[in-house]
């Protein structure tokens, strides 16, 4: 009995899809269970700005969401822009959202009102879009050069999510973490020349 194996072409396409999948089935967990408690993690896991015993809450406040239509708001640009970052494996993944959950969360901290909760993925979705836009200006590899310019004229309109332009919304996050991609672009490529 034979078994067909992936080729190694098809393998980060397969590895990608699923570990974007992982990630996304993750959050949709995490909702259901905040929904279940009448939104208690929100408060539990948010980022309170400007209170320093907070401050561990940049890594969990990406993870809950304020309701299900912020999280399918959320849901078709993480699946998108997360699956191209995880061609690159996971962890270019891992680095570009640890760096976009920082600078996403310190924005948020630092520059939100008094009394603000910051919840969502939106500011990591920032990362991940930047760094894709910014990747080739390191690289200078035309081919994420020409990928960054695609990716920025498909979602060029989530570029004025930086701007304080909707009440309720965390522009504050949202800034920190298109910040945070072009430094992840910087740190994480690979400028060696050949």
């Amino acid at each position: 009995m034979s078994t067909t194996q992936p080729s190694p072409k098809t393998r980060p396409i397969k590895t990608a899809a699923v570990g974007i999948g992982t990630v996304t089935a993750g959050l949709y967990g995490v909702e259901l269970l905040d929904a279940s408690g009448s939104h208690s993690l929100d408060g539990d896991l948010g980022l309170h700005s400007h209170r320093f015993s907070d401050l561990w809450a940049v890594f969990t406040s990406p993870l809950v969401h304020a309701s299900w239509e912020h999280l399918l708001g959320n849901t078709v640009p993480l699946v998108i822009l997360g699956f191209i970052v995880l061609l690159e494996g996971w962890r270019r993944f891992l680095g570009v959202s640890f760096i976009g959950a920082i600078t996403a969360g310190l924005s948020a901290w630092l520059f939100s009102p008094a009394h603000t909760v910051t919840v969502g993925a939106s500011g990591v979705i920032f990362a991940l879009l930047t760094y894709l836009i910014a990747r080739g200006i390191y690289t200078r590899k035309i081919g994420q050069i020409v990928a960054g310019v695609v990716i920025a004229i498909a979602f060029g309109s989530l570029v004025w999510g930086v701007l304080p332009t909707s009440s309720g919304i965390s522009w504050q996050a949202h800034l920190g973490g298109a910040l945070g991609g072009v430094l992840a672009a910087w740190v994480l490529s690979d400028r060696s020349t050949d």
